[in-house]
């Protein structure tokens, strides 16, 4: 077995062992933001959202699809909020484990453009399509060849920045993907208006 291979079964079995276990109180210690993080938005927005997605849910495709244009237009583009991915791989781990790689080793800027691509072509891939075709409109806005990706994809930073993503999941009790923190309180409703809600309450403090 390959360092990649068993590198990324780690992962799966983390993953894995995260989603399936048994209910417990749940936890609200949600990890900061940190430079390690991928995020899009003011660095000092006054709101902070945290999303846990896997690139291999297809509720969290819709979302990307059908609600982050309109969410990004409407709050981080006029500088009220600050959106942090982090990823939670589910099954199937060939998929997500590989795209969530992928994803992390583009150039940071880029990060969000490669996982709106790699969220459109999800099911096309998860219905049998090739591997290949899904990474192929990904590496082309990613600002990487597929070289670089593929060797960073290799490497030790690469599983930790994963690694770390599946702790915080944990530490923060989330079971399902996509979840999402609003200045640090999970919320439920992942709708736009849902969102919204959620924003203007922790901009005015409450």
């Amino acid at each position: 077995m390959t360092n990649r291979r068993r590198s990324l079964l780690i992962l799966a079995l983390a993953a894995a062992s995260l989603m399936a276990s048994s209910p417990a109180v749940a936890q609200t210690a949600i990890a900061p933001p940190t430079a390690a993080d991928r995020s899009i938005g003011r660095a000092d927005a006054p709101v902070t959202v945290i999303e846990y997605a896997s690139f291999a849910c297809h509720h969290c495709a819709d979302w990307h699809l059908f609600v982050y244009p309109a969410f990004k237009t409407r709050f981080i583009d006029t500088g009220q909020v600050r959106l942090v991915f982090r990823n939670l791989p589910t099954a199937p781990a060939e998929v997500s484990l590989p795209g969530a790689a992928l994803a992390r080793c583009a150039a940071p800027e880029r990060f969000f453009d490669v996982a709106s691509a790699l969220m459109l072509g999800q099911a096309e891939v998860l219905r049998g399509g090739t591997r290949e075709a899904w990474y192929a409109p990904a590496v082309a806005v990613s600002g990487r060849t597929r070289a670089q990706l593929d060797e960073c994809a290799e490497t030790e930073a690469t599983r930790d920045a994963l690694e770390r993503d599946i702790a915080s999941a944990q530490a923060a009790d989330v079971r399902n993907t996509p979840t999402f923190f609003v200045n640090g309180r999970r919320v439920a409703d992942r709708s736009l208006g849902g969102l919204e809600v959620a924003i203007r309450a922790a901009a005015a403090g409450q």
